[in-house]
């Protein structure tokens, strides 16, 4: 009984150390990653969304943003250059109203684009609860 309990035991850290190690990816060494690249919705301010976008390179790169309706109207386009670049946008859905926006990122070294997009869906959740008291 105490042998079964000591082998399974260590098949349990085995198969652990398995999924912990066998699924992180190693980067090679001479391997050019793209810099990460991160829109978040971080809530409202004066009822109106603000989105953060988060640029993590370790070394200086220069950005477009173009933020675009559904139209592929420019709604907004700056230059940005630097090392973690942090930016907050906050949408004006007054003009807006439910259009679907596109934020497009183009590094200039790479000239890859990373495109997200938001969609603003409003409604109304009702939760009603009945509970018995006596």
């Amino acid at each position: 009984m105490k042998t079964l309990v000591i082998n399974t035991r260590i098949a349990v850290i085995a198969i652990a150390t398995l999924f912990t190690l066998g699924l992180t990816l190693p980067a090679a060494a001479g391997e050019n990653t793209p810099a990460p690249v991160e829109l978040r919705y971080l809530g409202k301010i004066n009822n109106q969304p603000v989105f953060e976008l988060v640029l993590d390179n370790s070394e200086e790169n220069k950005y477009t943003v173009i933020i675009r309706d559904e139209f592929n109207n420019v709604l907004y386009k700056d230059n940005v250059k630097g090392k973690n670049i942090t930016k907050r946008f906050v949408l004006n859905t007054e003009e807006l109203g439910d259009l679907e926006i596109k934020f497009e990122i183009t590094n200039s070294k790479t000239d890859k684009t990373i495109v997200y997009e938001v969609n603003r869906k409003a409604r109304m959740i009702e939760d009603v609860v009945v509970n018995k008291i006596k």
